[in-house]
């Protein structure tokens, strides 16, 4: 029986692939039901251009370290009609003398395969659960020729697929916001406000199957992302040739208007196109309508291209371009928020704790008209992995020229080979996963994240939650206050309160609890101008103004000096110093003499030095630290 034409037929799950390892060839695709290319056999090794990075995604670097691994990653569309090709792949390992039948082409002492699904639908958990039984079945017949299970599970995985909804309980598989809570505490709203501001994030750990596992945690934070906001994240084109690249940098003139671009990036890959022999192929435009050299007005100039910031300068859209749309909602928002309540009238101490209550009467999600995504009623997800902004949960070396393509205005992406880390002007943030650290080379942008009050009320809010319950072994991450729902629905509220708080009239006093930095510079992403640019009627229902807003109190400063302590250079000095006093004052006993006196003397000028850099409590973000720290400070 012939296959499906996987292209033709709207089914879930578009191919099974098994990717090996040859001694000679390097990772390939040994077998593909239905094949890659309808022209070629099942045991072909070809595969469609857009997808030649599949063999190096389904089988990641340094696999030979672990015994099994799980991969998740994304592939360019092939057609135009098609979005975002969501990939899962179990890795494992077996001796080549356990095997029953030994091919000729086996000549080491393991044999390394990948069992790879592709799929429309982004079920990263629930296709991993599926597909690691079928691999371990597939490895335990210790004979590679039979593909009958492969096969098998094709038909069996679009049948139990076909016509389910995407919801939560099934998205969310496998993703847990507690675990993620727990190992970077309030560093994971840094990360989160780093997405929304559309920067260069690159995820480094290893193994794979805890990269993904943290990448893809962090985004099931934003609202509706996973469903239906990754569907234009993976639109890039591999390299191919250096004239077309030429090309490329000719035609950037006419660029889409939406698109962002960084000069550092168009200066670096002039360089690379001199000294290269290979180049990157011409990407597909980016959008539908037709550009012009008139368009170029829309575009805005840089304000430096300081090599030694690794933030980029984006040319962004003009504000002009939405002008019309801004200026029928400015008209709404007079109408509809002309009265607000007073944002600072708590009591001194006492923190708001607003407790997000069950969505209901929403409706089905409906096509953006500008963003193009399917979106609620509050135009959510948000408008990020579009237009150029990828999101690549595991990046193979052979992708590292994204990183520097001018194609490419930002990114969220995993590695873990040592040299995307080592590269840090590639990229604005490091997460290093493993150490819970975020490296941030420029200081203007560690001033911009740097967390408001009310942030870190929030922050510890969810810690404190996510703590007290830990230890319960029976309802471990299945409760609703501290579990992954109740996490996910803390965001929401934190997003919803930021995006209501932005379309309000003399709305400074609201904005400064989100740090004015850092919304000034969201107000010019394209995820925000998207979204400000249509009506959203359900975000007159939520309140405007921080989750946590109020006045600053002793408890709060207690807040900020822990979380500096523990997160600031100046910090660790002062731990460093008091820990020296102490030291010195048991060794001396009642000889309380020169030591004794240096070390207090060191303790104070440390713990000096670092209050004279806090913020005062109504300042939004504290002054630039003279040292070069490579960590974000809170």
């Amino acid at each position: 029986m012939e296959p499906p034409a996987a292209e033709d037929v709207k089914v879930p799950v578009l191919h099974i692939v098994v990717v090996g390892f040859h001694h000679k060839r390097g990772c390939q695709v040994e077998f593909s039901y239905p094949p890659l290319l309808p022209d070629e056999g099942h045991d072909s090794n070809l595969t469609p251009e857009e997808w030649r990075y599949l063999p190096f995604l389904a089988l990641p670097d340094g696999a030979h370290n672990y015994q099994e691994d799980t991969v998740y990653f994304h592939l360019p569309p092939l057609t135009g009609d098609m979005k975002c090709v969501y990939g899962v792949s179990c890795y494992r390992q077996i001796e080549a003398k356990a095997l029953k039948v030994r091919q000729a082409d086996v000549t080491r002492e393991t044999v390394q395969k990948s069992v790879c699904v592709l799929s429309r639908v982004p079920l990263y958990g629930l296709l991993q659960a599926k597909l690691q039984l079928i691999t371990h079945a597939y490895f335990e017949e210790k004979d590679f020729s039979q593909i009958s299970i492969l096969q098998e599970l094709y038909d069996h995985m679009n049948g139990s697929l076909r016509g389910s909804t995407l919801e939560g309980s099934q998205v969310y598989l496998g993703l847990s916001p507690r675990d993620l809570i727990l190992h970077f505490q309030h560093k994971v709203l840094i990360i989160f406000k780093l997405i929304l501001l559309e920067k260069k994030v690159l995820f480094y750990v290893s193994p794979v199957n805890t990269l993904v596992g943290a990448l893809m945690t962090v985004l099931s934070l934003f609202p509706g992302m996973i469903e239906h906001g990754l569907v234009d994240s993976s639109h890039y084109k591999p390299r191919s040739s250096v004239s077309e690249e030429l090309s490329l940098v000719e035609s950037f003139s006419g660029a889409e208007e939406f698109v962002s671009v960084s000069v550092t990036d168009l200066a670096s890959t002039a360089l690379e196109l001199v000294g290269e022999d290979t180049g990157q192929r011409a990407p597909e435009s980016l959008s539908s309508g037709n550009s012009t050299e008139g368009d170029n007005h829309l575009l805005k100039p840089p304000s430096h291209t300081s090599p030694e910031s690794s933030e980029s300068d984006w040319e962004t859209l003009d504000p002009s371009v939405l002008e019309e749309a801004g200026a029928k909602e400015a008209i709404e928002g007079k109408e509809t928020g002309s009265e607000l309540p007073d944002t600072f009238d708590s009591q001194p101490g006492t923190p708001i704790t607003v407790q997000p209550q069950a969505v209901t009467g929403q409706g089905g999600v409906t096509q953006g008209l500008v963003s193009g995504l399917e979106e609620d009623q509050y135009g959510l997800p948000l408008a990020v992995f579009t237009k150029g902004y990828l999101c690549l949960p595991y990046m193979a070396l052979q992708q590292h020229h994204l990183l520097s393509d001018v194609t490419v205005r930002g990114f969220v992406a995993g590695a873990t080979n040592i040299l995307f880390r080592q590269q840090r002007h590639l990229s604005d943030a490091i997460v290093d996963v493993e150490e819970a650290r975020i490296h941030i080379q420029d200081p203007e942008l560690r001033k911009i994240l740097s967390l408001t009050t009310a942030d870190l009320r929030f922050a510890d809010y969810l810690v404190k939650h996510v703590t007290e319950n830990r230890d319960d072994v029976f309802l471990d991450g299945t409760g609703w206050e501290g579990g992954d729902e109740w996490i996910r629905a803390q965001f929401t509220l934190y997003l919803h309160s930021l995006l209501s708080s932005a379309i309000q009239q003399d709305n400074e006093r609201l904005l400064a609890d989100y740090g004015a930095p850092f919304v000034a510079a969201w107000k010019i992403t394209h995820n925000y101008r998207v979204w400000h640019s249509n009506k959203h009627p359900a975000m007159t229902a939520i309140t405007p103004g921080h989750p946590f807003q109020g006045q600053y109190s002793v408890t709060d400063m207690k807040l900020r000096l822990s979380h500096s302590v523990q997160n600031s250079e100046r910090g660790k000095k002062i731990g460093n110093a008091m820990m020296t006093t102490s030291r010195s004052v048991v060794q001396t006993g009642k000889a309380v003499g020169q030591s004794v006196g240096g070390a207090l003397t060191s303790a104070k000028s440390a713990m000096s030095s670092w209050f004279s850099t806090l913020a005062p409590p109504a300042a939004v973000t504290p002054p630039a630290s003279p040292e070069a720290a490579t960590e974000v400070e809170p």
